[in-house]
C-alpha cells in the first residue's frame, strides 16, 4: 500500500520558518518524482516544489523561489520542504504527492502538469501577519 505521510505544518508568524516532511512507503522511491502542492481557501491547487533525485533536478514556483528548499533523504524515503521567510499568502493546506517516471520526467513537468499518481493527506500551514 502506497503511503505518503506529511507532517510539520503549524501556525507561524510572518517571517518565520517551518519544515515539512513527507515519509513515503509502498513504492520504489527512486522511480518517482515527488513534490509539494498547496491549496489555499478559494484557490486552485498549485505545485509548489518538486524534485527528481535521479536527474538531480528541482522545480520551484515563482512565488516561493529563494525562500523554500526541497530535498530528499533517499535512505529514509523522505522528502523535505524547508520554508523560510514565510508570508501570509503561503497559508494553505500542503500536500505531498508523487508521480512515476523519474527516468523520463523532469520535476517541472510533474509540478506544473500535475500528473500525479499518489497523493498524501495534507498538512495545514498558517502564517499570521
Amino acid at each position: 500500500e502506497v503511503q505518503l505521510q506529511a507532517s510539520g505544518g503549524g501556525l507561524v508568524q510572518a517571517g518565520g520558518f517551518l519544515r515539512l516532511s513527507c515519509a513515503a512507503s509502498g513504492f520504489t522511491f527512486d522511480d518517482y518524482v515527488t513534490g509539494w502542492f498547496r491549496q489555499a481557501p478559494g484557490k486552485e491547487r498549485e505545485g509548489v516544489s518538486c524534485i527528481n533525485s535521479r536527474k538531480n533536478n528541482t522545480y520551484y514556483a515563482d512565488s516561493v523561489k529563494g525562500r523554500f528548499t526541497i530535498s530528499t533523504d533517499n535512505a529514509k524515503n523522505t522528502v523535505y520542504l524547508q520554508m523560510n521567510s514565510l508570508k501570509p499568502e503561503d497559508t494553505a493546506v500542503y500536500y505531498c504527492a508523487t508521480a512515476w517516471g523519474s527516468s523520463y520526467y523532469y520535476s517541472s513537468e510533474v509540478c506544473v502538469k500535475n500528473g500525479i499518481d499518489y497523493w498524501g493527506k495534507g498538512t495545514l500551514v498558517t502564517v499570521s501577519s
